[in-house]
């Protein structure tokens, strides 16, 4: 989820998946203020609703919602058979602050019970900053496991701090240590070239490390793990924001797509990897719990507050929680 609230950023994985045998998708139970509960499976007419609603991306630069459109079309040609429709409640789904000011959706899709996949969470957020300070623009796509598999865990996050300054985390998050399981590392990591993906992106002058001020977060992040700033300067006949859109067009979309491709091929197939021990399943279940306690820890539960107020963010991080199944 794209909860990363950088000022100055501070990206923080809040990823890694309940990785149990069935997920734990937010229904209207859980939320009393509603009514009327929505139907178990919502009709056409509200999918194509709630779907045009997270697809808007109104503030974002063409190339940055070209990219969002992409990864999620390419999610749902993919792996659409594999999911159930977003039972996320109509007023998290799209939500805002008193003033307007600042404004989010979330929609989180459940796999199958047959499907490796837990749930795919995909979100934008638009941030006002205070005293005129600007917007932050956040978008997120993240595709979680369960424990039924040791396949990492897809995580892109875009921020646009400015017109000329991104942050992007892009990553196949590793559910085992890879000291300790070698294959793990060669299988997802090494043999998939993953390495080239960021080595591409590094070579740009524009293109510099980002390191998050979380130590812990250092540690979550995969050897081949995109983590950078992207900052241009105005000169020559473009400005700071047309070099912003063409590294996006031309470099960070391409590779969002290829290192998503590698993941949905790997959630097609299976890639090998079915969890059948009880204790293999514990401890991945294990490690994807302390990973997303820790992430809400640290960032979510301060954040939304400020942003949105009580009201809203109380409402929004019961979905999240209870997506993640952390109480």
């Amino acid at each position: 989820m794209a909860f990363t609230f950088p000022s100055p950023p501070h990206v923080v994985p809040l990823r890694l998946s309940r990785a149990g045998p069935s997920c734990p998708c937010p229904s209207s139970s859980s939320f009393p203020a509603f009514p009327t509960p929505p139907p178990l499976i919502p009709s056409r007419m509200e999918q194509q609703t709630r779907a045009s609603k997270l697809m808007e991306f109104p503030h974002l630069l063409a190339p940055h919602r070209d990219t969002m459109l992409g990864l999620i079309s390419a999610i749902e040609n993919r792996l659409g058979n594999q999911l159930l429709p977003s039972s996320v409640p109509s007023d998290v789904e799209y939500y805002q602050n008193e003033s307007g000011t600042s404004q989010g959706t979330l929609s989180i899709r459940c796999g199958v019970d047959t499907s490796p996949i837990d749930f795919i969470l995909a979100s934008w957020l638009h941030l006002e900053q205070p005293s005129g300070g600007g917007a932050l623009e956040i978008t997120n796509i993240a595709g979680y496991l369960k424990s039924s598999t040791d396949i990492p865990h897809f995580q892109f996050e875009l921020v646009q701090c400015s017109p000329t300054f991104l942050i992007l985390f892009l990553d196949l998050i590793p559910r085992k240590d890879t000291v300790l399981h070698p294959d793990y590392l060669k299988t997802f990591y090494e043999d998939t070239q993953l390495e080239a993906c960021r080595q591409r992106l590094a070579r740009l002058p524009e293109v510099q490390p980002y390191f998050s001020s979380s130590l812990y977060f250092r540690r979550v992040v995969s050897s081949t793990g995109i983590l950078v700033g992207i900052k241009c300067e105005d000169g020559g006949t473009r400005t700071g924001t047309e070099r912003v859109e063409e590294i996006i067009r031309e470099h960070v979309g391409p590779i969002a797509k290829e290192v998503m491709g590698i993941w949905v091929d790997m959630c097609v197939d299976g890639g090998g990897r079915e969890v059948s021990e009880i204790e293999q399943r514990a401890e991945l279940e294990k490690r994807d719990m302390l990973i997303k306690r820790k992430a809400i820890e640290m960032d979510l539960s301060s954040s939304m507050p400020k942003q949105f107020g009580h009201e809203v963010a109380d409402r929004v991080l019961r979905v999240i929680k209870s997506a993640y199944n952390v109480t």
